[in-house]
This record gives C-alpha cells, sequence and structure tokens, in this order.
C-alpha cells in the first residue's frame, strides 16, 4: 500500500483521512477499536479539516461593492440637482445652490470615481462641511434635507460594511493555513499505513489492510485525474 501524499490535492488528501477514520469508526476492525494511532490521526485531520477550506478572503467584496454604489449614487444626485439649480438664476435661492455647489467643488467633484479609502476620506470632509449651520441653512431652503439625510447615511452604511469586511479577512489570515498544517496528517496517515501494512499478514487485520487499500487506490485515481483534467 505505498502513495505519494504530497502528490494529493488539498481536498483529495481530506477525502483520504476522512474515509480513513470513517473505515476506523464502522465498528467492524475490532484490531484498530482504540489504538492510539487513531486518536492522533483523526485529531490531525481535524486540523486540518477546520481550515482546508477556508477563503483567503471573507467574500464582503460584493457587499462592499454595493455599499459604495449606494453612497456613489447619493453623492451623484445631490450633486447634479445643486449643479442643474444654480445655473437657473431666475429661481428662488439659486445662489444657495451656487454655494452649496461650490463646497461640493471643493472636494473634489469625481468623489464616486476615486478608490474607496480616497473617497471616503473626502466624503467625511464633506459631510462635516454640509453640516454646518450655515449650509444646513441653504439645504433647507433647497429642500435638500431628506437627500443629505440619505448621502450620510449612504456614506456611514459603506464605512460599517467596509470595516465589517476589513475584520473579516483580518481573522482569516490569523488561521493557520492548510498547507501549514498538512504535514502533520500526511504524517499521521503515513504512520497508520506503515501500521496495516505490518500487520497485513496477522489475523483479524487482512480484512482492515485491504479495505483501506481500496481507499488509497481511489485517492491514487483522484491524483490522475486532476492531472488529466486540472478543474477537478
Amino acid at each position: 500500500m505505498e502513495i505519494s501524499l504530497g502528490r494529493l490535492g488539498t481536498k483529495d488528501l481530506a477525502t483520504l483521512a476522512q474515509r480513513m477514520i470513517n473505515t476506523i469508526q464502522s465498528g467492524k476492525y475490532a484490531v484498530i477499536a482504540g489504538h492510539p494511532l487513531t486518536a492522533a490521526l483523526q485529531s490531525a485531520y481535524g486540523d486540518y479539516d477546520e481550515v482546508y477550506t477556508k477563503q483567503t478572503y471573507s467574500g464582503k467584496g460584493k457587499d462592499v461593492a454595493a455599499a459604495d454604489l449606494e453612497r456613489d449614487e447619493a453623492y451623484s444626485n445631490m450633486k447634479a440637482f445643486l449643479n442643474a439649480y444654480r445655473k437657473m438664476t431666475l429661481v428662488p435661492n439659486y445662489q444657495a445652490a451656487e454655494d452649496l455647489y461650490g463646497v461640493f467643488k471643493s472636494f473634489g467633484l469625481d468623489l464616486d470615481r476615486q478608490s474607496y479609502s480616497s473617497q471616503s476620506a473626502q466624503m467625511k470632509k464633506l459631510i462635516e462641511a454640509l453640516e454646518s449651520t450655515e449650509n444646513q441653512q441653504k439645504i433647507n431652503a433647497l429642500s435638500l434635507t431628506a437627500t443629505f439625510a440619505d448621502l450620510k447615511t449612504k456614506y456611514e452604511n459603506f464605512e460599517n460594511v467596509f470595516a465589517g469586511q476589513a475584520e473579516a479577512n483580518a481573522d482569516l489570515r490569523t488561521m493557520p493555513s492548510a498547507s501549514a498544517i498538512r504535514h502533520d496528517l500526511e504524517k499521521n496517515i503515513k504512520t497508520y499505513i506503515s501500521l496495516l501494512t505490518a500487520m497485513k499478514d496477522v489475523a483479524g487485520w487482512e480484512l482492515l489492510y485491504s479495505d483501506t487499500n481500496e481507499l488509497v487506490k481511489s485517492a491514487k485515481n483522484s491524483e490522475v485525474k486532476r492531472k488529466t483534467d486540472p478543474s477537478l
């Protein structure tokens, strides 16, 4: 019973270990019940199983992108309204729109095209400026109170979602990688295989050896399939 465990894919190694453990726990083989090597194998597999399918990143990127799009739209809508209104010099409060548009302009009219961090920094300053007593009066005069509140809400929501992504990514990076712990699992599988090989001619061990050998053959076939079709 021979196999090069290092050639097995990450998931194929996990599958082999899991099938070996299932065989041990099936109750069909009294000779292996309670053997200390089985406990070591199960412990090594448990550690490996916890991390081998982990994502490098949290997968929250779509949530961040969606939140960014919402704040972009809120920003663009308010900016577009002010830009249009300020040009209508015959309507009431057009000067208020001109002044508020100037505030937008002072922090950049392309915030929605900047990076997440740059946009956040500038939008924070923009909102703070718009919250001044003078600018709030102009916002009220233009009936933009709800529009400004929406912009502020969308900005804060993005910051919360982005912070959640950063925290989740940090947590993932602190977990041990599968490659770092697979050596221990491989060592325990090799030791277990060596035990069965040494005992294969002893009464009671023959069937366990034979059944485990089939599992090893199946793992080898998985390796061949991966070489033929790398997508597996």
